[in-house]
């Protein structure tokens, strides 16, 4: 899989998340992949929740590596 592709599949997947997370006032953005690491910001909501933890890795990271080939980990910026 190429870089563009990969970019792409990571948007695909963060679009696909993206409603969970708003439906409780949050929100994801991409921000860069490098070196395996997808690097994200969470927004709104998620700033200060207690459940931010669990959302970034068991609703986002889980995802991304799940679906995208390249993926090892997901860091919050």
């Amino acid at each position: 899989m190429t870089y563009d592709e990969i970019i792409r599949e990571i948007h695909t997947v963060i679009n696909l998340v993206r409603p969970y997370i708003q439906r409780d006032g949050g929100d994801v953005q991409f921000v860069r992949f490098e070196d395996g690491i997808v690097y994200i910001e969470m927004t709104g909501a998620c700033v200060g929740c207690g459940g931010f933890e669990s959302t970034l890795r068991e609703l986002v990271e889980d995802t991304l590596l799940e679906r995208v080939p390249g993926v090892i980990g997901v860091e919050h910026i």
